[in-house]
């Protein structure tokens, strides 16, 4: 199973819904579509929805945290939706919620941000 990604802007946030697999083979589609817009477009708010997301790896939970990164030098807030039963405990694991704020749902973005 491949990645595929589904991006949506509103509101001055950039929500980026995955689904199949965020694994060291599919993260150079996420770099290429979602990481290289943020960075030349100077995104600064962005929502990763996780619901569809069947399998995720250290080097996709890394690009997350990249994501985080630069959407925090551009002076926003990065975050993290919909983290299902399969891939529950590679994300505890990594803390990634640690920086990386969760919330319940995309539409609780609006109030976060």
């Amino acid at each position: 199973m491949l990645l595929e990604i589904k991006t949506e802007c509103r509101k001055g946030i950039f929500f980026v819904r995955l689904s199949g697999e965020l694994t060291k083979d599919t993260v150079p589609k996420l770099k290429e579509e979602v990481t290289s817009l943020v960075i030349d477009n100077g995104i600064r708010n962005i929502v990763f929805n996780l619901t569809e997301l069947d399998k995720i790896d250290s080097k996709g939970i890394s690009e997350l945290y990249y994501n985080f990164e630069i959407c925090k030098k551009n002076k926003g807030i990065s975050l993290v939706c919909g983290i299902n039963d399969n891939i529950n405990k590679q994300i505890k694991h990594a803390r990634i919620t640690k920086y990386m704020y969760e919330i319940t749902n995309e539409l609780s973005a609006f109030s976060f941000i």
